[in-house]
């Protein structure tokens, strides 16, 4: 049965930070949370983990209400929540066993963990030695040690080099296809793309934005073109004088790539045979719809 959450709603004195949100996760997978800093999304991510009381409407999960003590959550959150004088595997152990999990299970799941997660060699030190990068992967484990039905990732890369970006990517592919439950908020709209679904933007607290991630794109027109040219074919200004010519807008040009707006993909392809009618040879042609950044500026960018 999932995630539900039903007219919810959280005010902190006079000030409404979560008004009225709806939200089903009924089959496993990742959610993606969205929204601008002060948006609601924190306070939406502990009503749902039971950290805070929500003021109105009703948090369940299969069907039985949320509370702290009865769920098997795990939370990634975006403060580092590690202790820094204590030893990596010390500190582990002790949040697996606040998860009710056994010293002989615990020590099994944090060694393969660390292994997994190229970690080992930090096994023994304290987590001020570690940098940001390993301290957020030491924070990921404790998310996800004891096996957790649902989770909640908040900025999952902060921190992370390209090569640790790729580990903690493959791990949470891996929790996917496992049919982990998995909501995942963060600022980079590209890991948003890459992994959710299903998607809800706040904005003040309220939604703005829910639903298909795909089915939102493709209610969308065109409204970008990316070209190629073929450097020998011709000189940079002849090509603008054509994109020009057509009353279209370069947003982007970067040696011979240029990023063109358009309003209908029928201005792309009449582009494209101008520039065909004048032997100009395009390596790359792409049509291309909003992408989820362009989504989000349009939604929440006042």
């Amino acid at each position: 049965m999932g995630l539900k959450i039903e007219n919810v709603s959280k005010s902190y004195g006079t000030k409404k930070v979560v008004d009225n949100i709806n939200l089903e996760l009924n089959k496993p997978g990742a959610f993606g949370l969205l929204g601008t800093n002060g948006a609601g999304k924190t306070t939406t991510i502990r009503m749902i983990l039971g950290i805070l009381k929500k003021d109105e409407g009703k948090i369940s999960w299969n069907g039985k209400e949320v509370e702290r003590k009865s769920v098997n959550f795990g939370y990634l959150p975006e403060e580092r929540g590690i202790y820094p004088k204590t030893k990596i595997y010390t500190q582990l152990m002790y949040f697996a066993k606040l998860k009710g999990m056994t010293e002989q299970l615990a020590d099994e799941k944090i060694k393969y963990w660390m292994k997994k997660l190229e970690v080992e060699e930090y096994m023994d030190m304290t987590a001020e030695k570690l940098s940001k990068g390993n301290q957020q992967k030491i924070q990921f484990i404790t998310a996800i040690v004891h096996n957790p039905e649902l989770i909640v990732l908040d900025e999952p890369f902060s921190g992370l080099d390209p090569v640790n970006t790729e580990i903690i990517r493959n791990v949470i592919l891996e929790l996917v296809k496992e049919g982990k439950y998995i909501i995942m908020s963060a600022h980079q709209m590209s890991v948003v793309e890459e992994f959710c679904t299903d998607i809800l933007i706040l904005n003040k607290g309220k939604t703005v934005l829910q639903g298909n991630l795909d089915d939102i794109k493709n209610g969308y027109k065109a409204n970008r073109l990316d070209i190629s040219i073929n450097e020998e074919d011709t000189k940079k200004e002849n090509v603008k004088d054509y994109i020009k010519s057509q009353g279209l807008e370069i947003l982007l040009q970067k040696d011979n790539n240029y990023e063109i707006k358009i309003s209908q993909e029928e201005d792309g392809y009449k582009l494209f045979e101008i520039l065909a009618k004048n032997n100009i040879k395009v390596n790359k042609f792409e049509i291309k719809k909003p992408s989820l950044h362009d989504i989000f500026i349009e939604k929440v960018g006042e």
